[in-house]
């Protein structure tokens, strides 16, 4: 099983330090929306029970937190509560109650970005759950749980017997998708202005993976031909259930995939007796 440790410098990418053995999981999961009851939380317990079986690395890409039901939202409902989050002290319960629910997965977390739910909550309330939501898990459990913003690098430095590298950006994501393009436009634009490796984006609450190629010059002059991975992320939340009604419905917006997505890295033995490191992208079954 491969071992890893991650350090997160300022102005500096978050690094996850990997001593490859057989395969490295990253649980790539956005738009948990844990606090609403809208969301399965089942089949999250499910996939964090796996990472830890596995001893993955946790990327989550914002909106981890729903919190529209407060005081002064206009997008309240009271049949969007949970019954612990009935309180005059709603804010601060999120917290408390994700702290708690999250504390045994806590080591696995290697990234926390934002979403534009927190990022709301901070403008309109100026108190920040993520920053709250991770230094409640630091307090609780001893784990430290990066935080990396609205979008940011992730660099994955493998230890073996040759050292390699992958470097992932991620952003929680922005604009309304649509039924047509699935954000496949801002998919574009975003490898446009940013160069990696692999690009993970949720908000919209679709699904694709796409690669692409690139050409580029190595230091030495040599043509090299690149092969990039975009990954779009699903939500744990389903708004649509059977169609018969709500908001999401009476906006003519379709059923979205529910769950999170599996990136396994491994080192893949070629006929010149070298190692060369691979990944995939799995989807994170029911």
């Amino acid at each position: 099983m491969s071992t890893w440790t991650v350090e997160q410098k300022p102005g500096f990418a978050t690094t996850v330090n990997v001593d490859l053995k057989g395969s490295f999981y990253v649980l790539l999961r956005s738009d948990a929306h844990w606090d609403n009851p809208d969301s399965d939380r089942r089949l999250m317990k499910k996939h964090l029970e796996l990472a830890k079986k596995r001893n993955a690395a946790v990327l989550d890409f914002g909106d981890l937190f729903c919190a529209m039901q407060g005081k002064y939202d206009r997008r309240s409902s009271k049949d969007k509560v949970l019954p612990e989050h009935q309180t005059g002290r709603y804010l601060d319960r999120l917290v408390d109650t994700a702290v708690d629910w999250h504390a045994p997965y806590a080591h696995l977390w290697a990234g926390q970005y934002f979403g534009n739910h927190e990022t709301s909550i901070l403008a309109h309330h100026e108190t920040c759950l993520i920053t709250r939501f991770a230094d409640g898990l630091r307090q609780k459990t001893g784990s430290a749980v990066p935080v990396v913003g609205y979008s940011g690098f992730v660099k994955f430095s493998f230890r073996g017997v040759k050292a390699y590298s992958a470097v992932l950006w991620g952003i929680h994501g922005y604009g309304g998708g649509g039924p047509v393009t699935k954000d496949m436009i801002q998919r574009a634009r975003q490898q446009q202005y940013v160069d990696a490796d692999i690009y993970v984006s949720g908000h919209t609450h679709d699904q694709f993976t796409t690669p692409d190629m690139r050409v580029k010059l190595s230091s030495k002059g040599r043509i090299e031909v690149k092969r990039t991975t975009y990954i779009k992320l699903p939500s744990y939340k389903d708004e649509y259930k059977q169609g018969q009604g709500g908001y999401h419905v009476e906006k003519g917006r379709p059923p979205k995939p529910v769950g999170a997505m599996w990136l396994r890295f491994y080192y893949q033995h070629s006929v010149k007796n070298h190692n060369r490191l691979k990944w995939e992208v799995l989807e994170a079954l029911k």
